[in-house]
């Protein structure tokens, strides 16, 4: 893993390639769409703890279908944006970089499926959950923060 030098505290340690600023317009239009994929996954009960427990306990294969889908529909949009040199919205080309594997990952990953099995809830749903009426899912929501404020502050004694 090679070392990145951040300047400015808040700036992200894998920087897209965007050149141009996106507009007022253009994040309102992106909260919209969050907005809208929230009341989608309420409605679809994708948010639902007793559909993500029945996922666990393969009661069920409805999340495995949802998870399943979005990986199809996130392989297909890849292939097409290289395919055909798709633009970002505001014309800049859109870059993939390789990702490298390492044993942390599978640590990681355990740790999150386990938090995700425990609290019904990973990050994708947590503000819909929240959104809903579901006020105890401020603890799962203060705990993710708290777990990737300590992921950061622990990260260069991780394993790699």
């Amino acid at each position: 893993m090679k070392n990145i030098q951040i300047e400015h505290p808040l700036e992200c340690e894998a920087p897209n390639e965007q050149i141009k600023k996106e507009s007022l317009w253009s994040n309102l239009k992106y909260a919209f769409v969050g907005m809208l994929f929230g009341i989608v996954f309420v409605k679809a009960e994708i948010i639902s703890w007793f559909r993500i427990q029945e996922m666990f306990r393969l009661q069920s294969f409805f999340m495995y279908g949802v998870i399943g889908t979005a990986v199809i529909v996130g392989i297909i949009s890849v292939f097409l944006i290289k395919k055909l040199n798709i633009k970002t919205l505001t014309g800049e080309k859109v870059i993939f970089h390789d990702k490298t594997f390492n044993k942390g990952q599978i640590y990681g990953g355990l740790i999150f499926g386990l938090g995700w099995a425990i609290t019904g809830a990973c990050p994708g749903p947590l503000f819909a959950q929240i959104g809903s009426g579901f006020f105890v899912v401020f603890i799962t929501f203060l705990s993710a923060l708290a777990g990737t404020w300590t992921y950061g502050y622990f990260r260069d004694k991780l394993p790699h």
